[in-house]
């Protein structure tokens, strides 16, 4: 009988605690909602002509766009998606209908990279097939590596797309589909290349393979927004005075060549890392904040 009893206050309590768990999940996603909507009031959007703040190229973003600065683009990246810091990019970009926190954004990082004038003359010659299979194997290798270090292993699964070069504007794109051991979704790496006279600039999308042909509709707009300043153009280049890169356009695609060593640098792929309260129920909660745009 008086087990009886026991497993009827069980059954009686059980509410209770039902209702403790659901007001700490509340509180737990309110928590997050204020966090997150103080982030993104704290996020200076721009738009229009933007100096790079190496001073060597100009921006010139649409309405449709937005431009976060140096300080705003490591708190995306780092406090919202979870890079790790010091991460040194020129800003990011953002379409205007995104924000960070949509569980379907994208946006694109802008970094610079002085190594030389970087020549076009092989443009014709590089057999990217070729080059896939060697990038791969390099892949494969620094997966191992990877591994040996406590990280997940990662797969280069083949070219999205394969690379194009503009050489009017100077201009180098292409996509590869990467995957990593432990994510559900492959990850989109999209990268263009702007040559200039004394450098590259590098605009990297984050976005997953799913977006593809959501990144492929938006990158000629991309492309138009990032161009040199006039002096330090890709037409400006002075071989009297002028370094030449030690690496050419196929270094670019596969990882840019370091000349003291030899080796490739590979490049450095941004996520975007939610914790477990981005759920249906908190992305919900925090539409109402995010869809209020502000002029």
């Amino acid at each position: 009988m008086n087990l009886i009893k026991v497993f009827i206050s069980i059954f009686l309590l059980l509410p209770l605690f039902a209702n403790s768990s659901t007001d700490i999940e509340v509180s737990e996603e309110e928590k997050y909602a204020k966090w997150a909507e103080a982030v993104w009031k704290s996020l200076d959007r721009m738009t229009g002509e933007i100096k790079l703040p190496n001073a060597v190229a100009t921006l010139n973003v649409p309405e449709n766009f937005y431009y976060l600065a140096p300080k705003d683009a490591e708190k995306v990246l780092v406090d919202v998606w979870g890079n790790p810091p010091g991460q040194n990019t020129l800003g990011m970009l953002f379409p205007a209908e995104i924000t960070p926190f949509d569980h379907d954004s994208w946006a694109v990082t802008i970094e610079y990279e002085e190594d030389g004038y970087v020549s076009d003359a092989d443009a014709d010659d590089i057999d990217y097939s070729e080059l896939l299979v060697q990038m791969k194997s390099d892949t494969e290798l620094a997966s191992q590596e990877r591994v040996k270090q406590g990280y997940e292993a990662i797969e280069l699964v083949g070219w999205a797309s394969q690379p194009y070069y503009d050489a009017a504007t100077h201009k180098l794109h292409w996509a590869k589909e990467i995957k990593f051991a432990n994510r559900p979704i492959n990850t989109l790496n999209y990268n263009i290349r702007v040559l200039g006279r004394k450098g590259v600039l590098v605009l990297n999308f984050i976005a997953q393979i799913d977006q593809k042909q959501l990144i492929d509709s938006n990158l000629n707009s991309v492309l138009a927004i990032a161009d040199f300043d006039q002096g330090s153009r890709y037409s400006d280049f002075d071989p009297d005075i002028d370094d030449v890169a030690a690496y050419g356009l196929g270094a670019l695609v596969a990882g840019k060549v370091i000349a003291k060593t030899g080796f490739l640098a590979a490049a450095v792929i941004f996520l975007k890392k939610f914790g477990v309260l981005f759920i249906v129920a908190i992305g919900a909660f925090l539409k109402r904040f995010f869809k209020r745009k502000e002029a």
